[in-house]
């Protein structure tokens, strides 16, 4: 679903360990793009329903192996650079906005499975600092983690 000003509607997901370590994940088949899981927010879903079906198809978690912790109160935009933008596509998406989850691991990471779909999104993982993404992710999605951490660190760092 692209909005009037051009943004599609997206989720965002912060998976964090008992250490307060975040899942970071790697784009298939590309070595240096990183990220935390995301996708789309079809027709006629809520965005936590979005959440959920994102989650199982990029990281194989179901509702019950997580905890939800927070929810951004806004949405979080980015814009693509023009040369990720499908130009010739009808209505023509500028960029992301993103509602942010912040979920707790409650079950065993052994549940992590990139290939719970036919074609996986992600090769790789790992766990990392709470604040190493907004550095190592792509630079146009970089102020949008910078938001959606900072939002969710107080109740990471002060609980």
């Amino acid at each position: 679903m692209i909005d009037a000003e051009g943004y599609r509607q997206n989720v965002g997901i912060i998976v964090i360990n008992p250490e307060r370590q975040v899942l970071w994940a790697r784009r298939a088949n590309n070595d240096d793009s990183w990220q935390f899981p995301q996708g789309g927010i079809n027709e006629n879903e809520t965005a936590e329903h979005a959440m959920y079906r994102e989650l199982h198809e990029e990281v194989g978690l179901k509702p019950a192996d997580v905890k939800i912790l927070a929810v951004t109160s806004n949405w979080l935009k980015y814009q693509l650079p023009k040369k990720f933008m499908r130009l010739n596509s009808e209505p023509l998406c500028i960029g992301q906005k993103q509602k942010w989850f912040l979920l707790e691991l409650c079950s065993s990471e052994d549940n992590i499975c990139l290939d719970a779909t036919d074609s996986p999104e992600f090769d790789a993982w790992c766990w990392v600092d709470y604040w190493y993404p907004i550095k190592h992710v792509i630079r146009f999605k970089q102020d949008v983690y910078q938001n959606a951490l900072k939002e969710f660190s107080s109740l990471i760092f002060n609980p």
